[in-house]
């Protein structure tokens, strides 16, 4: 059951207005990846929060599923320079998964870790008070793989790359850890906003 909104919604602007400088509006979904798609069994499926090494908590995708849910629809940019509007996404909020695991977030860093072997950092700053989720549903659908399903991660407000896709968890860090991307020269943090595409930007 969708249990409330998901902050950080813009009301409708002007295209000009929405559009971060250097990006170009699609009405695409572009498919960017590493390799070749995982096509995940959601029978085997598992969600674990985690502190450094430590597991702290841990979901089945029925388990997961039965989470609060949360709706959110709004604008997300690629570090490609694609934008794409009012996307249509519903899952589990990051509040709302530290409440069910019964935690405060145990440090202010953390590294989403994907199915893949993906990483990216995040830090908790911006995943609290409603601005990040992991979300399990696109335009009212299960996730499709390519992009990212059965369940991603969501940080609209950064750029996609921080969404990390075929998410599996995420790993609480004592201090800012590049991942993947951020190791090759991706911005650690990736503000569309402030054109934060690469390290000096």
């Amino acid at each position: 059951m969708v249990t409330r909104g998901f902050t950080g919604r813009r009301p409708a602007r002007p295209e000009a207005e929405r559009l971060p400088p250097g990006q170009y509006l699609t009405e695409d979904f572009p498919v960017l990846q590493l390799g070749p798609t995982p096509r995940l069994d959601t029978a085997r499926w598992r969600f674990t929060l985690r502190d450094g090494a430590k597991p702290l908590k841990s979901w089945t995708w029925a388990e997961f599923e039965a989470l609060p849910r949360t709706r959110w629809k709004g604008d997300i940019h690629c570090v490609t320079k694609w934008s794409k509007f009012d996307t249509a996404w519903e899952g589990v909020t990051f509040d709302d998964l530290l409440a069910a695991a019964g935690i405060a977030a145990p440090t202010a860093y953390l590294l989403a870790e994907g199915y893949d072997d993906y990483t990216t950092n995040v830090p908790v700053a911006d995943l609290v008070g409603g601005k990040g989720m992991v979300a399990t549903r696109y335009a009212g659908e299960p996730i499709p793989p390519d992009h990212g399903g059965p369940a991603r991660l969501l940080v609209p407000h950064l750029y996609f790359w921080k969404s990390a896709k075929w998410v599996k968890g995420l790993r609480f860090t004592q201090k800012d850890e590049a991942g993947f991307w951020e190791l090759r020269g991706y911005h650690m943090v990736g503000d569309p906003w402030r054109e934060q595409r690469f390290t000096g930007d």
